[in-house]
């Protein structure tokens, strides 16, 4: 049987990064060596608070102090990482950035989040990501022993196009570092993660942040591991822990078998095009 063992880490993010880095070394440590975890998840932002205050700041060129660490724990604790995601600084731009690590600490790949969280909700948040980040135009898909895995970042999973991608790409594991806020949250968060985990009949993994009140952005948490039927794997709550899955993936293939509806899509009237 193809099983995959999965923690994610909700932990808690201050404005030092130097406590955030401890912090995620800390929570990765207990992930791999409480579980005998094959891959480990941080949060959206995990070294940095989420505010475009602080992203020009905090921004790292790869490699980079946030980075560095990343790798050496990969390779030390011989786990893939799933690295949530840091302000990434290229030339003139920042990025919105998820550095996956493999078992020897090399780099896999990198997601650059593409949807850029611009909105304005009325009488709850108003945030607007593109005054200091830009975007990524990349499909971020990555194999491992156990399967394939598609990463993005937060906003992205509103975009059904791009997890259907993914999975024309072969992802049986969608992974989103998300760091949802209290207005998106409750209203959307649980409904978003099952509805993707259903019409695109993946395991699903949404990594947030710990919610931290003295933040100036109050992320949701309950951070949350779902099943391609749509059970709750498990959920966390909204404070700092970490959360785990032991994922079938042989159960991918069955409810895709029994329930086909990937196979039944019209692509004689629509067709998907990759970016």
């Amino acid at each position: 049987m193809r099983k995959l063992k999965i923690a994610v880490c909700q932990m808690s993010v201050v404005e030092s990064k130097e406590e955030n880095l401890t912090k995620a070394e800390e929570m990765l440590k207990r992930a791999a060596e409480d579980y005998n975890s094959d891959v480990l998840v941080l949060p959206e932002m995990f070294n940095c608070p989420y505010s475009n205050d602080f992203f020009p700041a905090y921004a790292e060129a790869f490699p980079g102090e946030s980075t560095d660490r990343l790798s050496s724990l990969a390779k030390e604790l011989k786990v893939y990482i799933i690295g949530g995601s840091i302000p990434e600084r290229e030339g003139d731009k920042i990025y919105n950035t998820s550095f996956i690590f493999d078992p020897e600490g090399k780099l896999l790949a990198k997601h650059r989040k593409m949807h850029l969280f611009d909105i304005a909700v009325e009488g709850g948040i108003t945030f607007k990501e593109s005054d200091t980040l830009g975007a990524g135009n990349h499909v971020t898909v990555v194999d491992t022993p156990f399967c394939k895995l598609g990463i993005a970042i937060c906003y992205d999973m509103r975009f059904p196009e791009l997890m259907r991608l993914m999975v024309e790409k072969g992802a049986e594991v969608i992974i989103i570092p998300a760091a949802f806020n209290m207005t998106t949250g409750p209203a959307h968060w649980d409904s978003l993660i099952k509805i993707r985990a259903l019409d695109n009949q993946v395991f699903f993994v949404a990594a947030s942040p710990a919610r931290n009140l003295e933040a100036v952005y109050h992320a949701y948490g309950h951070s949350t591991i779902i099943s391609p039927w749509g059970d709750i794997v498990a959920r966390a709550g909204e404070g700092e822990e970490i959360i785990y899955g032991e994922l079938d993936l042989e159960y991918v293939n069955k409810i895709r078998n029994q329930l086909p509806l990937l196979k039944h899509r019209r692509r004689d009237i629509y067709e998907l095009r990759e970016l």
